[in-house]
């Protein structure tokens, strides 16, 4: 059985008809090594693509050794979060962003280069900034 083709999708990870001009380039569905990961997620970021960047992480979480799935888990919750505000989604979003800072903040393995503690503190930043009617500050990897 050949590999599927992954489905088109627009910038904010919404499914759009195959050859539209709404379409994305994809991302790789394998799991990335850990530097990598970040560098392709923290670039999905800057585009503002936090659907792509969760689905990169997400790999990277299910491939991950047990002691690490906290870390990976919990970023690409932040990325769901930012996703869910990227649809105007407040509440959910505000959710997912404190699901994932609660995650990062229990995490006390390998961080690759990520502030864990600052990261996690952004994110609560943004849910509650959310949840008061604002928009808040960007939240980077």
């Amino acid at each position: 059985m050949a590999p599927r083709e992954p489905r088109a999708r627009d910038a904010a990870g919404r499914p759009v008809p195959a050859g539209s001009a709404d379409a994305v380039e994809p991302v790789p569905e394998q799991a990335l090594p850990p530097a990598q990961t970040l560098a392709l997620a923290r670039d999905l970021l800057a585009q503002g693509r936090p659907f792509f960047a969760h689905d990169v992480l997400e790999a990277r979480w299910k491939a991950a050794p047990a002691h690490e799935r906290d870390l990976w888990q919990g970023l690409a919750q932040v990325c769901v979060g930012l996703t869910h505000l990227q649809r105007g989604n407040a509440r959910g979003g505000a959710r997912l962003l404190r699901r994932g800072a609660d995650r990062l903040s229990g995490y006390g393995g390998p961080a690759y280069g990520v502030g864990i503690e600052a990261l996690a503190r952004q994110a609560l930043e943004r849910a509650e900034a959310v949840e008061a009617g604002r928009d808040g500050e960007p939240i980077l990897l």
